[in-house]
């Protein structure tokens, strides 16, 4: 049977992962990883000169888990180097509860973060985030999830899950990033471009500093027909982004730079 590595950056008690974990379990085994808190916002970051431990632990349905320390990337480095000690077939990473739209959010995102540390191991990755229209930084938001209301996000993602394990990743895709609106119907899918609009002012000033007191789907910066934030924040529909971890760049562009040097 394939191995799908479940990650996230909800925590290892998120609804969401625990939702997506029943969802997945009938395409093969499931070995769940995720921080033992919730370390939204923290990209891809690793633990610097302190240790990160890996607990067994439980999801709230009883079934086994592994708790970290540590970042979502490192839910994949461990999970891969020091549980399974070999690849996974598939890394899936959420639900995340709020959205991951635009290159804001690829770059900042720890959902996207573990998906990016599968990609550049060489690892299928396909990320998933359920759109609300706003949630804020406080626990009490998060808990107000249903499993009932995350399930068309579920069936959507054992759609893609069932393909990729069937006919392997696309050509030049290294990470599928779904975002699936609140309340919207399934029918209503488009494949989309990354969005390259930078956030607003999303600081918010308080006594003691400034501070993202949260996250609201209306405050993303409209952008351009046909990407991801367009599609799921004007026409409420499924957004499905295929990401490719490579940077464009040309030695070229850097040879009359090179001239002035040797000078």
């Amino acid at each position: 049977m394939p191995t799908i590595l479940l990650v996230n950056d909800d925590g290892i008690q998120s609804i969401g992962l625990l939702t997506l974990k029943k969802g997945l379990e009938k395409f093969g085994d499931v070995i769940v990883v995720a921080p033992e808190k919730e370390r939204s916002g923290i990209g891809k970051a690793l633990t610097a000169y302190s240790h990160v431990k890996i607990i067994d632990t439980q999801l709230r349905d009883g079934s086994k888990a592994y708790a970290i320390t540590g970042t979502p990337a490192e839910a994949f480095l461990l999970g891969v180097n020091k549980i399974l000690k070999r690849p996974p077939d598939l890394v899936v990473s959420g639900i995340n509860l709020g959205p991951n739209l635009g290159i804001d959010d690829v770059l900042n995102s720890g959902t996207l973060g573990a998906a990016l540390e599968a990609a550049i191991h060489e690892v299928p990755a396909v990320a998933v985030s359920y759109c609300m229209q706003k949630i804020g930084n406080q626990p009490y938001w998060k808990e107000k999830i249903t499993l009932e209301e995350l399930e068309p996000t579920v069936t959507f993602t054992q759609k893609v899950v069932e393909y990729v394990l069937k006919n392997g990743m696309p050509r030049d895709v290294d990470i599928i990033s779904i975002n699936v609106p609140e309340g919207v119907g399934l029918r209503k899918v488009k494949v989309t471009s990354l969005s390259y609009k930078g956030y607003g002012d999303i600081y918010t000033k308080r006594k003691e500093g400034y501070k993202i007191d949260g996250w609201v789907l209306a405050s993303y910066s409209d952008a351009e027909p046909e990407t991801d934030v367009s599609a799921v924040k004007k026409e409420e529909c499924i957004s499905i982004t295929p990401i490719k971890v490579r940077f464009p760049h040309s030695k070229t562009a850097l040879k009359d730079l090179s001239k002035a040097l040797e000078s």
